[in-house]
């Protein structure tokens, strides 16, 4: 039997590689017949196939992780969603320019030749593909847009010396290391945290999902439509922030009126538990992922083919241009890439996100998808470069740290009221104890306070509270991924630029001799 199920894996990863190869296959006969090209953009055809693929395996499973891992999504419903909306993103919003010198990071004046500044390029963008390759077959979801940024520096560097790069640019790409997941984390949480205190701490569940979840719902749309406005559309119809989020208050409260009495009709049969409430955000759910999915396509599409597109315009024109255009060619081979790489290897990353990390229901998700919204409309009004990776683990870490430090509290609540009952009929504790799991968060809390106000042996020790952390910690949030992920955060980008300038330097040493 595990013979059989070897043999299966086996030929699972050969199919996988077959398709994959045979999608760079058509890319060469596509570009090369069809286009009658030289064998330079033929070759960085093929580097940029590779590494849409390889967004696609890593990038996208944030968008669509945390649906799948709290049920609301099958894994096979959200590749589908998340193909057609990174796709739908990429072609229709995906823009007509792209920067060809990522970010800014370093100085275009100061590289030699066209010659030169096409294999810097294909260094950059191979490299970031074999990191995100890498980061894939470890299960840790990474940066696509630090791995182009640790591509084009690293290249940089080797083609034009440490004098090429922007060093203030990379400090505060370094810091955006912390800024996203922190950020992501602290509103994932807070929004959590809201949930709870306003629904499901409540006694009659029902009557406040009633008057909640419809304004949940509605400042999910008001959030999404502005972030949509700014990120996802940015390239073809530009807005400041105030109209953004005018249309988009306009667009949230029309949804309020219309989902409120829809909620109100689908909890008259609902059980008064958690399990029914999360039901209601399970819809919510599947439009984040597939507006995630889209706003990812049309941004960042560009980690693949922004270089793809500058080596096209360089071979066609000569010189060296801060902006190129993307040919339609260009954008299909990104936006098939994505949906390739997605099919055929984003389950891994997607189960990573959703389930491996901590244990997520709809209302978490929900929680982790409000986080990646906001916190870009945030950071990009105070001009941070966050990156979405980072937002989306970030909040999903975010959500099992809230988790695991309310079952803690609780846990030292149940301690508490026990010493206090010791010695008495167990009758008398059960009762209490079922009185107090039955109360609403406002009751408990008085129920807490006269335990302590009568006993001052009701206090737990530094070593009872360790050891009750110690327990609740392991089960709620992996610390095993916590460490993985974080250490493929920090070392992306000088991973990537070390790939890059060694590939820079064997790409000029071949073209050379």
């Amino acid at each position: 039997m595990q013979q059989q199920d070897l043999e299966r894996g086996d030929q699972g990863r050969w199919m996988r590689l077959s398709v994959a190869v045979l999608f760079i296959v058509c890319i060469i006969f596509a570009v090369g017949v069809g286009f009658d090209s030289s064998y330079m953009l033929i070759i960085a055809a093929m580097i940029g196939g590779y590494m849409a693929i390889n967004i696609g395996a890593n990038d996208v499973a944030n968008n669509v992780g945390p649906a799948v891992g709290s049920g609301a999504l099958k894994l096979s419903g959200a590749i589908v969603i998340a193909g057609l909306f990174e796709s739908a993103g990429a072609l229709i919003a995906g823009g007509e320019v792209v920067g060809t010198i990522k970010s800014g990071i370093i100085n275009p004046a100061l590289i030699a030749d066209s010659d030169t500044f096409v294999w810097l390029m294909m260094a950059a963008m191979l490299s970031g593909a074999i990191w995100l390759n890498l980061a894939t077959a470890f299960g840790a979801p990474v940066s696509t847009t630090h791995s182009i940024v640790g591509g084009v520096l690293g290249a940089g560097i080797a083609a034009g010396g440490l004098g090429i790069a922007d060093w203030p640019k990379m400090g505060a790409i370094v810091a955006s290391w912390v800024i996203s997941p922190v950020l992501g984390g602290f509103i994932a949480a807070g929004f959590l945290y809201l949930i709870k205190r306003t629904i499901t701490y409540k006694k009659d569940r029902l009557a406040a999902a009633r008057r909640v979840v419809p304004l949940l719902v509605a400042l999910m749309v008001w959030m999404f439509s502005a972030y949509l406005m700014l990120k996802g559309f940015k390239k073809i119809w530009k807005v400041d922030i105030f109209t953004a989020l005018g249309v988009g208050l306009l667009v949230g409260l029309t949804v309020f009126i219309v989902v409120r009495p829809l909620v109100a009709r689908a909890t008259k049969s609902m059980n008064n538990d958690k399990v029914a409430i999360n039901r209601l955000f399970t819809l919510p759910l599947i439009f984040a992922a597939a507006l995630l999915s889209f706003a990812h396509g049309a941004n960042d599409v560009a980690n693949a083919v922004g270089p793809l597109a500058a080596i096209n315009d360089a071979l066609l024109h000569g010189g060296i241009a801060t902006k190129a255009a993307i040919p339609l060619w260009v954008m299909i081979i990104g936006a098939t890439g994505i949906v390739v790489g997605l099919a055929l290897y984003g389950p891994k990353l997607i189960r990573t996100v959703g389930s491996e990390i901590t244990e997520l229901d709809q209302m978490r998700a929900f929680c982790t998808a409000m986080a990646a919204a906001i916190t870009v409309i945030v950071a990009s009004q105070l001009a941070l470069p966050v990156s979405s990776t980072h937002i989306a683990v970030g909040a999903v870490f975010g959500v099992g740290f809230l988790r695991e430090h309310l079952k803690v509290a609780y846990a030292q609540a149940i301690h508490e009221i026990e010493r206090h009952h010791q010695g008495e009929d167990q009758v008398i504790v059960e009762d209490f104890l079922h009185e107090f799991e039955d109360a609403p968060l406002e009751r408990q809390q008085v129920m807490l306070q006269q335990l302590k106000d009568n006993s001052s042996q009701a206090r737990l020790t530094r070593a009872e509270r360790k050891s009750l952390k110690k327990i609740f910690r392991e089960q709620l949030v992996k610390r095993s991924a916590l460490y993985k992920i974080g250490t493929a955060w920090v070392v992306t980008v000088p991973a990537s630029g070390l790939m890059a300038a060694l590939l820079f330097f064997a790409i000029r040493g071949f073209m050379q001799g």
